[in-house]
């Protein structure tokens, strides 16, 4: 299946049939009622991802608010062209993108499933931002969530805010929340921790940010 024809699936079996909502500009977006051919990887706040057996080494990301940042996106992913550590931009539509599947496990969710997390993956990720400012790009709103492993490497998977102006702390904070207290007394033993406690840090970091700053990055 090409490009065009798997437009035309997107088209006619998935944009039809999904239901995107929010209930808070700071939480992920519902996902509700969509086709049963599709399947629901991930959502975030502004958008949801989705793959098709026809083709899973593709994803598909749709918008559901907010689509000037759709634009954007586009924008970025066409000056960030190919690299190993980054998805790729295969194609769009009004309200959607086509992109590279990159398949692994979030930090986030390494953290509450007890997966160990190595030292290579926060090297590869500070060298695809560094990468990704000789392109004129800003690596802008990296953490936890969107940035993902597999095999000891490290992959960004949301890329959406490159465009931004500004520094943007969160990965420096996560690389000191790395080397200060995970590498030297969580790394070696690595339990599991519950979802509410990393969602509440998580929260809580935002919060603290959006107080400190008078500005959430």
């Amino acid at each position: 299946m090409q490009i065009e024809e798997f437009k035309d699936l997107i088209e006619k079996s998935l944009l039809p049939n999904i239901d995107l909502k929010a209930d808070s500009p700071f939480d992920p977006i519902l996902v509700r009622n969509y086709s049963a051919s599709w399947k629901l990887l991930g959502n975030g706040n502004y958008a949801a991802v989705f793959v098709h057996s026809s083709r899973p080494e593709w994803v598909v990301k749709v918008y559901g608010r907010n689509q000037e940042e759709l634009k954007k996106e586009i924008q970025v992913y066409q000056k960030l062209g190919s690299h190993p550590s980054y998805s790729f931009l295969y194609g769009y539509g009004k309200n959607y993108l086509i992109l590279k599947r990159i398949d692994g496990i979030t930090l986030f969710n390494a953290l509450v499933k007890g997966v160990p997390i190595p030292e290579s993956v926060i090297k590869e990720i500070d060298t695809a931002l560094k990468d990704a400012k000789t392109k004129g790009l800003n690596p802008y709103d990296v953490h936890g969530k969107n940035v993902a492993m597999n095999g000891g490497r490290g992959y960004i998977v949301d890329i959406s805010d490159f465009y931004k102006k500004g520094y943007c702390s969160k990965w420096d904070d996560l690389k000191k929340a790395y080397y200060r207290i995970y590498k030297p007394f969580i790394f070696k033993f690595h339990p599991p921790f519950p979802f509410a406690i990393v969602d509440s840090i998580r929260k809580g970091y935002r919060l603290y940010k959006k107080v400190k700053r008078k500005k959430y990055c």
